[in-house]
């Protein structure tokens, strides 16, 4: 398979970290988004790409281009997953998949790309999973989904991610949550407490 784009996925509203753009939140003297890019970004061949609308100048230090979403009114992280296939489509013509991506997950897999690719066995999607849950937004999507994709977005309002995700026949690629489920993501300043501490332990 031809190398991936990588997209990060910081469109999202953090209502519940107070506002503002959550992976610039600092844990433990660097911010979330710093940690998923050195975490993700050598895994994507095509580079990598964050999605986050608004003045991108505050992402000043990401190593890549920052893609807004396409479609109106902050709809959600396909939106964003869109965006990307787009950017791939118009980029990097011999992109055949999309790697997403939370811009708020600092303990990623380092073999997270490479196991989505094997997991696919003929779907247009893989998604990682662990602990018994399915983490939507952790996926390998071909760029082949950009028209369906829009047309859910725009003709059908679809919003839901797992609804997507099913009605293509996703599949779920399972990694160990032990010491650490490579999975968390930071959503409260609890969270983000929480994070420091599971750092420690692991040093």
């Amino acid at each position: 398979m031809e190398p991936v784009l990588g997209v990060i996925l910081a469109g999202g509203l953090s209502r519940r970290m107070g506002g503002g753009d959550k992976p610039l939140r600092i844990l433990a003297g660097r911010t979330l988004l710093d940690r998923v890019v050195e975490r993700f970004g050598p895994q994507c061949g095509l580079g990598v790409v964050l999605n986050a609308n608004g003045d991108p100048a505050r992402f000043a230090e990401f190593p890549g281009p920052v893609v807004p979403d396409g479609v109106p009114d902050n709809p959600g992280p396909l939106a964003g997953i869109l965006a990307a296939l787009d950017h791939a489509a118009a980029r990097h013509p011999s992109a055949t998949h999309v790697a997403s991506v939370t811009g708020d997950a600092p303990f990623l897999p380092l073999d997270l790309v490479e196991r989505l690719r094997t997991g696919l066995s003929g779907s247009p999607i893989a998604m990682a999973s662990s602990a018994g849950q399915e983490h939507f937004t952790v996926a390998l999507w071909s760029v082949s989904l950009r028209d369906d994709l829009r047309a859910s977005l725009v003709e059908r309002g679809e919003r839901r991610v797992g609804a997507f995700l099913r009605r293509h026949g996703a599949m779920a690629v399972d990694w160990p949550a032990d010491p650490v489920d490579p999975f968390v993501n930071i959503n409260t300043p609890e969270d983000l407490a929480m994070a420091e501490s599971l750092l420690i332990g692991l040093r």
